[in-house]
């Protein structure tokens, strides 16, 4: 065993390691949150944009499956670390509390352990969705568009997106706010009011949308 990995073995057994493990992939995924929103807001702009933009990304291969398995990792190594950490928490505490009481804690934090799971379960449906295109009523190949509008039509699937883009938020606005407690700033107020202003526009941005192609002003 060298000395590096004999190092950071200890180092992730121990609940700040866990923590710092959370911090980092959800940092990585957070920013492929952003990149991803930037991209599907180009549907604003017309099937033109949005349809060059997606066959921009499948002209490179290598990078498009490189982000793809970087994203993997990271979604494994930020659920395992959460499971830990709730084993963790549970062994502290086997009994309980006779009353539980909120004190101090959000309702964002107290739904981080459940929300992360159905915003995993839409991950998998929207891939199913739009990349494969198992699930969606008129997929058609490289026409990414018109397989949104034709996806969002569903009032099912539009509804389980903003349900899951409402999860999102919350599970961002905590995580935001638990990273920069972890880095040690501590403007508890400004940290936490722009937390919940970033998490609030990203998912304003997604569910708009489904929204407007309900509403018709995407077609």
């Amino acid at each position: 065993m060298s000395v590096v990995s004999a190092g950071v073995a200890p180092f992730y057994s121990s609940t700040v390691g866990k923590k710092a493990v959370m911090a980092v992939s959800g940092c990585v995924l957070f920013l492929f949150v952003l990149g991803h929103l930037a991209g599907n807001l180009q549907i604003y702009e017309g099937p033109e944009k949005l349809d060059n933009y997606s066959r921009l990304l499948h002209s490179m291969p290598a990078l498009l499956w490189g982000a793809r398995i970087t994203l993997l990792v990271m979604v494994a190594l930020h659920i395992w670390s959460s499971i830990q950490l709730a084993v963790r928490n549970y062994e502290a505490r086997p009994t309980g509390y006779v009353r539980k009481k909120a004190a101090g804690s959000s309702y964002a934090s107290r739904t981080m352990y459940w929300s992360g799971p159905i915003i995993l379960a839409f991950v998998i449906y929207h891939l199913l969705d739009f990349t494969f295109g198992t699930v969606n009523p008129a997929f058609q190949v490289g026409n990414v568009y018109a397989n949104v509008v034709a996806s969002f039509q569903l009032p099912l699937v539009s509804g389980f997106y903003i349900l899951a883009m409402v999860l999102l938020c919350m599970h961002l606005y905590h995580g935001l706010w638990s990273m920069f407690q972890s880095l040690g700033f501590h403007r508890a107020t400004t940290l936490k009011r722009g937390a919940a202003v970033v998490a609030i526009l990203i998912a304003a941005g997604n569910i708009s949308i489904p929204v407007s192609v309900m509403a018709g002003l995407v077609k």
